[in-house]
């Protein structure tokens, strides 16, 4: 039996990867404002709309604003779970750069030669990046084949 890991086109990967990373940040760290349902009524003159259509307002605010707190917070342990399965090079890299609250301001050199303790050189930086993000893809199924 034999079982190979798929080749990935690298950047592609790496994009999909960091996209999603970020859509976690935004969800994790920014709040969700609930919808509300407006209080005035619109009447519409002009006979012959939607016939025999009743809408709830209410009821469809009301679960949007369960169903959008569970996406989100499902979506969050999601990524969460993923990244506690890395290495622990792997996933104090993905935490600190990708899912910090500053991780939008930190860079790539600044976590290899600031964050890591003892500092890493660029090349195994890049090394681990890439090895984290390779399982992330597959883990996350968001893997880009060649």
């Amino acid at each position: 039996m034999d079982f190979e890991l798929p080749e990935l086109d690298r950047k592609a990967t790496q994009a999909a990867v960091e996209r999603e990373l970020e859509k976690y940040r935004i969800f994790k760290h920014l709040t969700f404002e609930e919808k509300e349902a407006a209080t005035t009524s619109h009447i519409n003159d002009i006979g012959g709309g939607k016939g025999n259509l009743t809408s709830d307002q209410t009821g469809s605010v009301a679960i949007y604003n369960v169903d959008e707190k569970s996406i989100r917070r499902k979506y969050c342990e999601r990524i969460e779970r993923a990244v506690k399965r890395l290495p622990p090079m792997e996933r104090f890299l993905i935490e600190t750069r990708y899912m910090a609250d500053d991780a939008e301001y930190l860079t790539d050199m600044k976590v290899y030669c600031f964050k890591f303790q003892p500092p890493i050189s660029a090349t195994t930086y890049d090394k681990i990046r890439w090895k984290a993000f390779y399982k992330l893809a597959l883990d996350l199924n968001i893997a880009r084949t060649m």
